[in-house]
C-alpha cells in the first residue's frame, strides 16, 4: 500500500473494540480519538451514552467535502488492496469490495452525526503535534492508523513531539498499530519506546484481536 497523504478511512466501534482491546470500563472513561476521520466510533459511543471528543485536520471541513474526500480516496484505495490481497487478513472481510462498503456505512453513521456533533464539541478540528486541550482532560486517548503507520510521511521528531502532547492531555495513550502502510515494521517503535522509558513512562506492546494488515495486531500502550 503506498498512499501519497493520510487518507480519510472510517472504522466502526466494533473495530476499535478489537483494536484497542476495550474493556467494558474502558468504554466508561473520558476518551479523546485522535485521527478518527469520518469514524462511527464516536456516534455509536454517543449514541450508547459514553464520552468521546475527536480530533482530525479534516474536521475544518464541512460533511459534503469530507464526502467528496472519502469518494476520491475510495477507487485508489481498494484498487490497491486488489492488488496486494496476499498483504491482508481477509477473516472479517471477504474481500476489498466488502470492506469498501464497511468503510461508506461507517462514513455515513459519521456524517449522520456530524454536524450535531460538532455543535457539541465531539468533533474538533485539532492538529498534532500541539492540542488545545488541558493537562490530563482526558483519562484515555486511542491514536488510530496515523502515528507509526505513516511513518514514511510524519518524521521521527513528529512522533516523539505527538506522543508526548498525547500524554499530557491523557492519562493513557494506546496507539494502533504499530506497523507501517506496507506492512513492515515501523523503525520509530524502538526509539519511542526508548525515549518514553527514559522519561518513566510504562511502555507495553500488546496483540490485540484485530488484524487486517498481516503482522498489523499490536498496539502499543503508554501510561505515567
Amino acid at each position: 500500500m503506498k498512499l501519497d497523504e493520510v487518507v480519510p478511512w472510517g472504522r466502526t466501534l466494533a473495530e476499535y473494540n478489537l483494536m484497542f482491546d476495550l474493556s467494558a470500563s474502558d468504554l466508561g472513561l473520558k476518551i479523546l480519538g485522535c485521527g478518527d476521520g469520518p469514524a462511527s466510533f464516536n456516534a455509536e459511543m454517543t449514541q450508547q451514552g459514553y464520552s468521546v471528543v475527536s480530533i482530525d485536520p479534516i474536521y475544518q471541513f464541512s460533511a459534503a467535502q469530507i464526502r467528496q474526500r472519502v469518494e476520491n480516496t475510495y477507487e485508489p484505495v481498494i484498487s490497491q488492496l486488489r492488488q496486494n490481497l496476499d498483504r491482508y487478513v481477509w477473516q472479517n472481510f471477504c474481500n476489498p469490495e466488502e470492506l469498501g462498503q464497511a468503510r461508506l456505512m461507517a462514513m455515513e453513521t459519521f456524517l449522520g452525526d456530524y454536524e450535531a456533533g460538532k455543535s457539541a464539541g465531539r468533533y474538533q478540528y485539532q492538529s498534532l503535534p500541539s492540542l488545545e486541550f488541558l493537562d490530563r482532560q482526558f483519562e484515555l486517548c486511542l491514536c488510530s492508523h496515523l502515528l507509526f503507520l505513516y511513518s514514511e510521511h510524519l518524521s521521527l521528531e513528529f512522533h516523539l513531539a505527538s506522543i508526548l502532547e498525547l500524554l499530557r492531555v491523557a492519562s493513557e495513550v494506546r496507539i494502533f498499530p504499530i506497523i507501517k502502510l506496507n506492512g513492515e515494521p515501523s523503525s520509530y517503535v524502538e526509539p519511542v519506546i526508548q525515549s518514553l522509558a527514559n522519561q518513566g513512562f510504562n511502555i507495553q506492546i500488546q496483540t490485540v484481536g484485530y488484524e487486517f494488515q498481516k503482522g498489523g495486531n499490536q498496539m502499543l500502550k503508554i501510561s505515567s
